[in-house]
């Protein structure tokens, strides 16, 4: 999902840091990020949390 890492970079934050601010493991964040998997409720909730700013509607369109 290129906006995800869009919107981290912007923010000059590490795949790693990006995960620990959201509260979820590298792992599955990497996966949202590059598509592999979809992001679960609980992941959209926990983004929409942290960076209420970042439109969690792009996972649904």
């Amino acid at each position: 999902m290129q906006i995800l890492k869009q919107f981290r970079e912007s923010l000059g934050l590490t795949i790693q840091e990006f995960a620990d601010s959201i509260e979820v493991s590298k792992s599955l964040y990497e996966k949202v990020e590059t598509g592999a998997r979809k992001p679960s409720r609980k992941f959209t909730t926990k983004l929409k949390k942290e960076y209420p700013q970042f439109d969690v509607n792009v996972f649904f369109t």
